[in-house]
């Protein structure tokens, strides 16, 4: 593993050092998916322990992912993973539906933020002060703690998802687009966790985008 792939604590103990005791690290999986939700993890990491092994959750198999949930949930100071469901996706459109799921987890938490830190260049924390960090999930201890966190709890969501939709694969592909995914679709139209106001939608044979009333088409 290279050296600059490995996350620290060195953003969480500069903003220790600045009297922001509670620093919570937040990450978002599900964005992409065609079924299914959206997910935002947040983690409240201690001072004084340290658990090895911790990567982006997509740098790491779901075989990987399980073993490390238990042992990142028991270490983490707080945690908590917010889900906004597909229907919110469609009635609210996906960066609302993201905000939401990120609210969710902050109240689901048990303390109040000093200080957010999240991937990507979008703040989605709706936390005053929110630090953005690119590639956050790669290099910051606590987004990655929360990128994990929010990747096997939307997995077992959809894994148990699988066995009411068998056609889909989604033990597999947990709503992601992929061909046996596609062809399902086409051949059965989308299930009650696909997200219906996506442009994929408009190349199937049962009848093209559902929109919610009064609402204007949105293409993501």
């Amino acid at each position: 593993m290279a050296r600059q792939t490995v996350p620290s604590l060195a953003v969480e103990k500069a903003l220790w050092a600045e009297g922001h005791d509670v620093v919570v690290g937040m990450d978002e999986v599900g964005r992409g998916a065609w079924a299914g939700p959206i997910s935002v993890g947040a983690a409240v990491l201690p001072r004084d322990r340290r658990v090895y092994k911790v990567r982006d959750s997509k740098m790491l198999d779901e075989a990987e992912r399980e073993r490390l949930f238990p042992r990142i949930a028991a270490w983490c100071s707080a945690w908590a993973v917010g889900h906004a469901s597909q229907v919110e996706c469609d009635e609210l459109g996906m960066s609302a539906a993201q905000r939401l799921a990120a609210r969710r987890a902050l109240d689901d938490l048990g303390v109040a933020p000093d200080r957010v830190v999240l991937d990507g260049r979008w703040d989605f924390s709706g936390v005053p002060g929110t630090r953005r960090i690119v590639k956050g999930d790669a290099s910051c201890l606590s987004i990655s703690a929360a990128s994990i966190l929010a990747k096997v709890t939307r997995d077992r969501l959809m894994r148990a998802e699988a066995e009411h939709f068998p056609a889909f694969d989604f033990e597999r592909n947990k709503g992601y687009p992929c061909p046996r995914h596609k062809a399902a679709l086409q051949a059965w139209g989308p299930t009650s966790i696909h997200r219906r106001t996506w442009i994929f939608m408009e190349h199937l044979p049962w009848g093209g985008v559902w929109r919610p009333p009064s609402r204007q088409p949105a293409l993501w």
